[in-house]
């Protein structure tokens, strides 16, 4: 049988989801369990519920094909027993001419493609434009060959994947056990002291709000990335006072005080740049020149053991941690000399310039590999994966 345009209509059945009333719900496994959307979605199989309820709206079964269906519209994924399933989801479930696996493939592959009406909030799509959908049908036999083929390469290519993840991960791992092993050791000729008596001065940044065009920018947290100031999406001022107070000088570092924890505690050294400024939840540290070394102090802030010291120190409010400037001048630190602060610190700027050029080419490899997946799914529903095939090819 030839390759032919069907309507997904025809060969499933799709059911809307409806959420029922939050009373309902709840964490002890009473009744069943509930999926309002895709956030428990994993790479192929829904994850373990978080929440049950015990009146039960849209039901869908083991192995229907739970669609996303709004913010965002799309993403798939199998589910793994009987659930009830909220309004963000839609269930499909095939027909005994359609192999679920085959029909899972096929929309992986038009993921990109499927999009839903442009609501008020949310863009999604309802249970008419899902059965609406077009897709490429082939018989049975047909459908099933595709899959084995696409089961065993996409295999090999979450093996390859897995294997360069760790990869990428060693790399960053190599990298901060090195800084860590400098940041702790007490070698001869270091003194210990702490950050306020190395600091001419620590400030806070402006408070004034920032616009999209102006005389200089503001950086932010979000301009601090792996030690190094990122110069896109600025925002600017106009305030003079500000600009007067807060430009930044050749080799300060910029702390990052407040914001979730995981990020509080990035640091950035400013190397002249643009001339910038600086916004309230950062911490300008301007140090002794004489006594400390800016690429010295900025491994120093970024390293594992000084990151592990701040979450100790930390204070939390709601969703927030912070660490107040006082707090930052009462940082320990190990000191060599200057001169020898300059040597380690010029020795960590080659290793991160060796591992990056690492880190980049694993990264490279992961996109091939994703890339490598669209390929196949596209060549499999045009034909172009089995044309090579002998038609009697066993099937697993």
């Amino acid at each position: 049988m030839p390759w032919s345009n069907q309507r997904l209509g025809d060969y499933c059945e799709v059911i809307a989801g409806q959420s029922p009333e939050g009373k309902y719900y709840n964490d002890k496994a009473e009744g069943l369990p509930f999926y309002q959307g895709k956030k428990e979605f994993g790479d192929r199989y829904i994850g373990a519920p978080q929440k049950w309820t015990t009146k039960v709206t849209k039901e869908a079964k083991a192995d229907d094909i739970l669609m996303s269906v709004r913010a965002p519209v799309g993403p798939i994924n199998f589910s793994t027993e009987h659930i009830c399933i909220g309004r963000g989801l839609a269930a499909i479930r095939p027909s005994d001419e359609l192999d679920k696996d085959f029909l899972f493939y096929y929309l992986l592959s038009k993921q990109d493609e499927i999009q839903g009406s442009e609501g008020a909030v949310f863009a999604s799509i309802n249970k008419s434009q899902i059965q609406a959908l077009s897709f490429s049908y082939v018989n049975l036999e047909e459908q099933k060959r595709i899959v084995a083929i696409l089961d065993q390469a996409f295999a090999d290519i979450n093996k390859a994947r897995a294997l360069t993840e760790q990869n990428l991960k060693n790399a960053r791992e190599l990298f901060e056990s090195y800084l860590q092993q400098v940041f702790s050791q007490r070698g001869e000729g270091w003194s210990q002291t702490t950050l306020g008596e190395l600091c001419e001065r620590m400030e806070y940044g402006t408070s004034a709000k920032s616009k999209t065009e102006g005389k200089v920018p503001v950086l932010r947290m979000g301009n601090i990335q792996d030690g190094l100031l990122d110069w896109k999406k600025l925002v600017y001022t106009d305030n003079d006072d500000d600009i007067v107070k807060l430009i930044l000088e050749v080799g300060d570092v910029l702390f990052n005080r407040t914001n979730s924890p995981e990020l509080v505690g990035k640091s950035a050294i400013y190397r002249g740049e643009s001339p910038a400024i600086f916004a309230g939840y950062l911490i300008r540290l301007q140090r002794k020149k004489g006594l400390l070394d800016g690429e010295f102090l900025n491994f120093y802030l970024n390293s594992r053991t000084v990151r592990e010291y701040g979450f100790s120190v930390m204070s939390h409010s709601t969703n927030q941690a912070n660490i107040s400037g006082t707090k930052l001048k009462s940082y320990p630190i190990s000191l060599p000399s200057l001169e020898m602060q300059k040597e380690i610190a010029a020795r960590a700027s080659s290793l991160k310039t060796d591992i990056t050029r690492v880190e980049n080419l694993y990264r490279e490899k992961l996109a091939a590999l994703d890339e490598l997946k669209k390929s196949l799914l596209q060549k499999a529903f045009t034909g172009e994966l089995i044309s090579a095939l002998p038609k009697n090819k066993d099937v697993a």
